[in-house]
């Protein structure tokens, strides 16, 4: 989340007057995130969260978003629910941007996870994928594997700024990632970026799943592999095998994965590394130094890529090999 685009206090109050929220009592910008531009809203009838979609959204996609979110809570997951204007509209235009009202979702996410929060976020993710089932529109990955080549000639040239290594390591994981992908794996609705910013707890209880703009249709165990990435690993960039086996057993306690995801968890885990260390890579050399946001480092991805390389079988990930 951050704040790109201002909005006036007269056109704000006008735009919560068109939901029948009651009035405006207080707003303020939310700075952190990458995407979109977002203001936590006061109302005379309680908290809620106003999103401006930015450029690097597209308008196109804003119907499968809002969508997914009202069909994920009307299946009983907990997460924002888009809200209705008094038109029945989800998607108005504020400040010359796309916008939307969002229900406000209780908790706060988790700078240090622990085991537990682990085997919560694992029995989430499972839960959002029944719960996606059904949903009647799609969406491509656009950061799948045919995305990473061409993502990567955007910055291919300029590569070594960020490490003499990157250029070669890219390529040749490139190069096999594309022969070894996985195919005929289940497939269907996954969150695509469920990093611990986008969990909320309250106090030991997950108090439910937020930010959907990456949401797509793909592999569910790509998105266990992407959660593995996220959750895992540790500031050292040490791989915790102990949460990696708290998530599994909560993601396979409501949907067990298949003896094709085990076999192909590992080689899933290594794209969800070279898929984040691409974009990271690409907004480190694209963002201006005096931009709203903190780039984040792409070296991390490479540490974790890394490490996925050398993993000889699904073991390594806390599972037993498939057979």
């Amino acid at each position: 989340m951050a704040v790109y685009t201002e909005v006036s206090d007269d056109d704000l109050a006008a735009f919560i007057a068109s939901y029948g929220l009651g009035t405006l009592v207080s707003y303020k910008g939310i700075a952190e995130g990458v995407e979109n531009t977002n203001y936590l809203l006061q109302t005379s009838k309680g908290p809620y969260f106003l999103t401006l979609y930015e450029k690097r959204t597209s308008p196109a996609d804003l119907p499968f978003f809002l969508g997914l979110m009202e069909h994920l809570a009307k299946a009983g997951l907990n997460c924002p629910t888009p809200v209705h204007d008094i038109d029945g509209q989800m998607l108005r235009t504020l400040a010359g941007r796309p916008a939307a009202i969002v229900t406000f979702l209780e908790g706060v996410w988790i700078r240090r996870p622990q085991v537990r929060h682990c085997q919560a976020v694992g029995e989430a993710l499972a839960k959002l994928h029944l719960a996606g089932r059904g949903f009647d529109l799609t969406r491509a990955n656009a950061l799948g594997p045919t995305g990473w080549r061409p993502l990567y000639r955007n910055f291919a040239d300029r590569a070594r700024e960020i490490s003499s290594e990157l250029p070669d390591l890219i390529e040749r994981e490139l190069s096999a990632l594309e022969a070894a992908w996985p195919a005929g794996l289940q497939q269907g609705i996954i969150h695509a970026d469920l990093f611990p910013d986008n969990v909320f707890f309250l106090g030991e209880r997950l108090s439910g799943l937020i930010d959907f703009y990456f949401a797509c249709n793909d592999a569910l165990a790509y998105d266990v592999a992407i959660t593995l990435n996220a959750w895992c690993f540790e500031s050292d960039y040490s791989f915790n095998v102990t949460k990696a086996q708290a998530l599994l057993k909560g993601y396979q306690s409501v949907r067990p994965l298949s003896a094709a995801e085990r076999h192909a968890l590992p080689i899933l885990a290594r794209g969800a590394a070279l898929r984040f260390l691409l974009t990271r890579a690409y907004d480190w050399l694209h963002t201006a130094s005096d931009a709203l946001v903190s780039r984040k480092d792409p070296m991390e991805y490479v540490r974790r890529l890394k490490f996925h390389c050398a993993v000889q079988s699904p073991a390594d990930y806390g599972l037993e090999a498939a057979r």
